[in-house]
């Protein structure tokens, strides 16, 4: 059993991390930096993704994958999302929920403006 336990602690420390590093690589090299931003914060059109629930995320993106958008200005993100495989969906999201990239500089909008569609 501890043999066990010895084998998988390396992968529970660090093959998180390796996650994240592939989703922030992603995040940079599918463009979501243009419109969502450099830091995830979003902007006036396009809602902030840092600090989002995973949950939340793997959905929308499953959706955007899958064709299906419920406005005009969720539908751009169709293209994003369509060629995206179920493992870069888990990086993608595990770097979006458990950002930490200048956290102390990362300011919430906490304005009511919605969700920028999508």
């Amino acid at each position: 059993m501890s043999k066990i336990i010895l084998f998988l602690l390396p992968l529970l420390l660090y093959g998180g991390s390796d996650l994240y590093s592939m989703g922030k690589k992603l995040y940079f090299a599918k463009g979501c930096n243009g419109c969502h931003g450099i830091s995830a914060t979003g902007s006036n059109l396009y809602p902030a993704l840092a600090f989002r629930r995973k949950p939340f995320l793997i959905y929308k993106l499953k959706e955007y994958r899958a064709k299906r958008g419920n406005t005009q200005q969720s539908q751009l993100m169709i293209p994003f999302a369509s060629e995206l495989s179920d493992k870069e969906i888990d990086a993608l999201t595990t770097f979006l929920s458990d950002y930490h990239e200048n956290k102390s500089n990362y300011k919430m909008d906490t304005s009511t403006r919605g969700d920028g569609g999508s």
